[in-house]
């Protein structure tokens, strides 16, 4: 299909993907932002079926994240809130821990709703339910990360010269 403008994209041509992890976490996406040529704004469209969720609880330390719920109903968790959703709710997720957020459909049909995200390529995010830290880093081409670390909160730290030739 031949697109219209390098800047224009309609949610039918995107290619989605179908994330499942467990009985819990279900979701189909498709990234707009990417795929309109966006490089500082991000937005996804995302698809979650009744019951499910489509990421863990979690918080961003660089990047502010937006939602904007298009159709469905679904309970918000942010910070120590749960926030009934409905379709043309608006949300702000400034960084930090305070606001950590995980969104559930608690409806009987698809939730659909769109993520728009500043796109800083460097960005830790905390899991608070899990304890865990994931640090991550985008090559400059945006095709993929180029650094990726997930790890347990009380792995421990190393010194900064651990590992490192230093004679």
């Amino acid at each position: 299909m031949s697109k219209r403008h390098p800047n224009v994209v309609n949610v039918d041509e995107v290619e989605s993907t179908n994330r499942e992890k467990g009985s819990r976490f279900a979701c189909l996406d498709r990234h707009l932002g990417h795929f309109s040529g966006g490089r500082g704004l991000g937005c996804s469209w995302y698809e979650v079926p009744p019951g499910k969720m489509a990421w863990p609880y979690h918080y961003h330390t660089a990047n502010d994240e937006a939602l904007f719920v298009l159709e469905g109903t679904g309970t918000l968790r942010i910070g120590a809130d749960e926030v009934a959703l409905r379709a043309g709710d608006y949300v702000s997720f400034p960084p930090g821990p305070d606001h950590a957020h995980q969104l559930r459909n608690t409806g009987t049909t698809t939730l659909r709703y769109l993520v728009m995200s500043t796109m800083i390529p460097v960005e830790v995010v905390g899991y608070p339910d899990s304890d865990k830290i994931g640090a991550m880093a985008w090559k400059s081409d945006r095709s993929g990360p180029a650094v990726r670390v997930m790890l347990r909160r009380d792995s421990g730290n190393v010194d900064y010269w651990d590992g490192e030739q230093i004679d």
